[in-house]
């Protein structure tokens, strides 16, 4: 990527130490730009798999897939990566690459304001920084949403946020309660059903779940992707799980396709085939279409809320009292631990950052209805100041490690004309980003994500705030801007 006829001495500031920000830097200090920092508000690297440590971690995306392009990783231990893993796995990979060398920890950015042709940043241990261009790859999943529950407080046991996950309350032959079944909630029953004494999942709706195995790679075939690197390339690049993963996401955009149906097929045969009393069976039952939230992948959560110890709990929650949960038919579910695995505020991003762009632009002002960008990376009136798996970004059951690197080759493109001194100040038009808006918003109704059912992909008017089209197209539109759509000033 790098451009050795480049004139300026530009100044790259990144926000977020996670999978985005450190693929953002590693491209950096490539490129030669080494006039570059990393602001991360926490300790340490990793994003969502520092913040998340529950029992029963797991990516549901293949592990050799969910790596960086260029930075295989053959000592994957299941074909679906615990958390643990991934965890290891950014922090060796930004150890290896110096990304390590240009993070200041334990600096969150509290205000970004551009004035004077740059980016005046401020860090709430007050730190100043100026910059040419700002990447935010702040992600999506980060800021905790806890239940609005009266007597949450009054809890006498353990309590806590899955991403916040108490390690030293013990579980073994506890009561212990989960409350929340999207994945991470599944995740936590498929684990602690054969520990727990009581084992309570409140659910307050049922979840599609499809089949998946995990199976664990042997000795032998860690040994053969370390001495074949064309192997390891091809468990990167496998062409069935590529296809399945193209088939799938075309058929998101279309609520009644083909594909949806047999999606909604097998979760259906799992369910029938798998959960054997009725009286659950029906419990369990979704009422909407299939990956209209996103879709669950498990291998043995049917197995696990039948296990003797495992009670599914789907009487609505009254309040919390000091022994535990009242439902609201009046019986209280006593409880030693409870788990809140009610998720995050999807459509924060980079907020509550104060972010302000050209003539006083407040992004809170331009957010007010809800979060756009451009392409899902950049917005009118913010110059320099791109995205990485933004609002409006492909998200589903695939892998987000590609989805950054194809955006971030995308924004390359302007890095380089900023920093070969060809233009000063790039960012969408006014006129771009609305028909791209309304392009968009008409699109969104039209997935299967807007067919009727509450998820944490839709804003707060029921729209999918996801990219509504398919994957082959998001592919296309990376691969070089449209600079008619861009204000490219010099």
């Amino acid at each position: 990527m790098a451009d050795k006829k480049a004139v300026r001495d530009i100044r790259v500031v990144v926000m977020g130490a996670g999978m985005a920000g450190i693929l953002s830097g590693i491209k950096l200090l490539e490129a030669g730009i080494t006039n570059c920092a990393i602001y991360e508000k926490a300790d340490r690297i990793g994003g969502t798999w520092r913040e998340n440590t529950y029992p029963g971690l797991t990516c549901d995306v293949p592990s050799h897939a969910y790596t960086y392009s260029f930075e295989p990783n053959p000592d994957w231990s299941h074909m679906l990566p615990p958390g643990a893993e991934i965890q290891e796995y950014f922090e060796r990979t930004t150890r290896k690459y110096g990304v390590d060398k240009i993070i200041r920890f334990n600096e969150e950015i509290v205000r970004c304001e551009f004035r004077g042709g740059r980016w005046h940043l401020e860090t709430k241990n007050g730190t100043r920084d100026e910059a040419d261009i700002v990447i935010a790859a702040t992600g999506v999943l980060h800021h905790l949403n806890y239940p609005d529950i009266p007597g949450l407080a009054s809890f006498e046991g353990a309590c806590f946020h899955t991403a916040r996950w108490d390690h030293s309350v013990p579980l073994d032959g506890r009561r212990v309660g989960v409350i929340g079944n999207g994945s991470t909630g599944v995740q936590i029953i498929s684990a602690l059903a054969p520990r727990a004494g009581k084992l309570h999942h409140f659910q307050r709706t049922a979840q599609w779940i499809m089949p998946v195995e995990n199976p664990a790679f042997t000795d032998e075939q860690r040994a053969a992707f370390r001495a074949d690197p064309a192997l390891l390339h091809y468990m990167q690049n496998q062409p069935d799980y590529l296809a399945n993963v193209e088939r799938f996401n075309n058929s998101l955009v279309n609520a009644d396709s083909e594909g949806i149906a047999e999606i909604e097929a097998t979760c259906l045969a799992n369910l029938e085939n798998t959960v054997r009393d009725p009286v659950l069976r029906e419990k369990l039952r979704p009422n909407y279409r299939a990956a209209c939230k996103r879709l669950i992948y498990s291998p043995d959560y049917y197995e696990a809320i039948q296990h003797p110890n495992a009670e599914l709990v789907s009487d609505g929650i009254e309040c919390l009292e000091p022994a535990g949960v009242r439902l609201k038919n009046g019986r209280l579910v006593e409880l030693d631990v409870l788990a809140l695995a009610t998720g995050f505020n999807a459509g924060m991003f980079m907020r509550p950052m104060n972010v302000v762009g050209r003539d006083g632009v407040q992004l809170n002002d331009v957010w007010a209805d809800r979060p756009k960008a451009y392409m899902a990376i950049a917005m009118p009136d913010f110059p320099n100041f791109f995205m990485l798996n933004g609002p409006n970004g492909p998200v589903g059951n695939f892998s987000l490690i590609d989805i950054a690197e194809q955006q971030l080759h995308y924004i390359w493109t302007f890095i380089e004309k900023l920093r070969a001194g060809e233009c000063r100040e790039v960012a969408p038009t006014h006129e771009a980003m609305q028909a791209f808006e309304r392009d968009r918003l008409e699109a969104a109704k039209r997935t299967v994500f807007g067919s009727g059912c509450k998820s944490w992909y839709l804003d707060a008017e029921g729209i999918p705030a996801t990219w509504p089209w398919t994957r082959t197209r998001f592919c296309e539109e990376m691969k070089a801007p449209r600079l008619e759509a861009y204000a490219i000033a010099s």
